[in-house]
């Protein structure tokens, strides 16, 4: 290989993100085939054949007998995934999946947070309150980085103090949701500051053990977030 041709996992990595996005996006319908050797357009055969067994994993194609590489119907996506959604967000399909991603989170986070007001330890308890602090410090700047991973390690970790597995096991699907709607401008400059003040009615009624307090105020939380995405979404 030269020192300017990319490596198998870059050419891969590339080849994953255009032909799922394609799929997700409806570029590519269910049904259609794809031929390994020319998803790498020439480059490599081996990233080709990486590739497919990432959208493979994904839910999105299927190697078939005779028949090669066949995309594979919504209904059959891992919906879940971080990259689905990612490519959701920047498709046709953004309105249906913000709606989608908004009722998920009023369905679960509320319950989590309810949950880590009894079953949160001592650190996860310190966590929340550290990171809504430095949410409160960056508020200035809630399109940006700093801002971003506050607001992901509150979530992530609110949802691990839940005690609850299924519930843990969703960050990898909140953090998406945070960081799609910084990467695709659906975030203000300014953080509402009432959602502020909200995630800290909720890591200090988690840390002092009040329930229904933090379950509200998480209501209030995802109400704001979805609200606030369709509606940027909307202008676009």
């Amino acid at each position: 290989m030269s020192a300017t041709e990319p490596a198998v996992g870059t050419l891969h990595d590339t080849l994953v993100a255009r032909v799922g996005a394609a799929i997700v996006q409806g570029r590519l319908a269910a049904g259609s085939r794809l031929v390994t050797g020319e998803l790498a357009e020439g480059s490599s055969r081996g990233a080709g054949r990486e590739a497919v067994r990432v959208l493979e994993s994904l839910g999105l194609v299927s190697v078939r007998r005779k028949a090669g590489v066949v995309v594979r119907p919504a209904a059959d996506w891992n919906v879940f995934a971080p990259e689905i959604i990612e490519w959701r967000l920047a498709g046709p399909g953004r309105a249906t999946q913000l709606r989608e991603l908004s009722e998920l989170r009023g369905a679960i986070e509320p319950r989590a947070a309810r949950a880590a007001a009894r079953e949160a330890s001592q650190a996860q308890r310190e966590s929340l309150v550290a990171a809504v602090m430095e949410m409160a410090r960056t508020e200035g700047a809630a399109d940006e980085a700093e801002y971003l991973a506050a607001d992901v390690r509150f979530h992530r970790t609110l949802l691990s103090a839940s005690g609850n597995a299924m519930f843990a096991a969703l960050g990898d699907v909140v953090e998406a949701v945070l960081a799609g709607r910084t990467r695709h401008e659906l975030m203000p400059h300014d953080a509402n500051p009432h959602a502020v003040r909200w995630h800290q009615d909720v890591a200090f009624a988690i840390a002092a053990g009040r329930a229904d307090e933090a379950a509200t105020a998480m209501e209030l939380i995802v109400r704001e977030a979805g609200d606030a995405m369709a509606s940027a979404a909307s202008e676009d």
